[in-house]
């Protein structure tokens, strides 16, 4: 099979080095492996011609230790035409109930409720509801405090959405979060859509509820069967970044599934993880040299 191997490194000498000896360990197992093409300082492809699950093998053994990103994939249909992503830790710098809660004086009774569930070790739907509920009676002016004062686009999260946008691809940002901070990071990333969870406020202070039905595991993989259809296009052709179990079943589904540092449970099933570089390996992974970015 015709596959491409990328690797992408924060620090560009570290990458080098492990093009040269991801090839040299390749064409030792006896794999036809073309030299490394630079993607843009500290991203490298190797076209090669093997089998993916061997591939994967060497590369996992050979670079193991090192700062470095790898996504091994089929060289055909790489360039994605959707890119559905989660918001939480993935798209933004927080965990967006767990800074409400830090107003609450409860960050740290709910921070470790939120952590469980992003580990698959509890439901999502009862962990939301029961750490919404936890919030009851908080004023409603402390979501646009934490957006002010917490959120922020991690790196590379602007230049990745606008990029593909710019090169055709629908964005959407799904998410188990809320409304308020979607319709928001959605706006100030570029996505075209934004679904999440609503909280429900009366008087000016939240009720402790959220609205129904709940925006979990199931509705995300929903999301992204119903945007490709909308498209026309295979699940091969969607890319999925995640990083707890409530995106697990979105990232399994579509063509290229990445965690982004991410749950082990979440890690250990991803077709790729980001554990080093920005969220602009995601572009590499899908051929984007750096002279294509759309960034400002």
């Amino acid at each position: 099979m015709e596959l491409v191997l990328t690797l992408v490194s924060p620090d560009a000498a570290t990458a080098t080095a492990a093009a040269d000896r991801a090839r040299a360990a390749l064409a030792g197992a006896g794999m036809a492996v073309k030299a490394p093409r630079p993607l843009g300082e500290g991203a490298f492809d190797l076209p090669l011609i093997a089998d993916r699950a061997a591939v994967e093998a060497v590369v996992a053994t050979e670079l193991d230790g090192l700062p470095v990103d790898a996504c091994v994939q089929p060289a055909a249909g790489r360039r994605k035409r959707l890119l559905i992503a989660d918001m939480d830790s993935t798209i933004i710098n927080v965990e967006c109930l767990d800074e409400l809660a830090d107003f609450a004086g409860l960050k740290a009774e709910i921070s470790a409720i939120t952590e469980r569930a992003m580990r698959g070790e509890l439901a999502f739907e009862g962990a939301l509801r029961e750490r919404v509920g936890m919030l009851k009676g908080l004023a409603a002016t402390a979501l646009q405090q934490a957006y002010d004062e917490r959120v922020r686009l991690n790196p590379g999260a602007r230049t990745l959405v606008r990029t593909m946008a710019a090169h055709g691809a629908r964005c959407a940002l799904v998410s188990g979060g809320f409304t308020f901070f979607t319709s928001r990071v959605a706006e100030a990333a570029g996505f075209h859509l934004n679904r999440a969870n609503t909280l429900i406020e009366a008087d000016g202070r939240l009720t402790g509820e959220v609205g129904d039905p709940i925006l979990g595991k199931e509705a995300k993989l929903a999301a992204l069967e119903e945007l490709t259809a909308e498209l026309g296009v295979p699940l091969s052709a969607a890319l999925a970044v995640g990083d707890g179990a409530n995106d697990l079943a979105m990232i399994q589904a579509a063509g290229l599934g990445v965690a982004y540092r991410a749950k082990p449970v979440v890690a250990a099933q991803a077709h790729a993880k980001v554990d080093h570089a920005d969220l602009t390996a995601l572009l590499h992974f899908q051929g984007y040299a750096a002279e294509a970015f759309v960034s400002d």
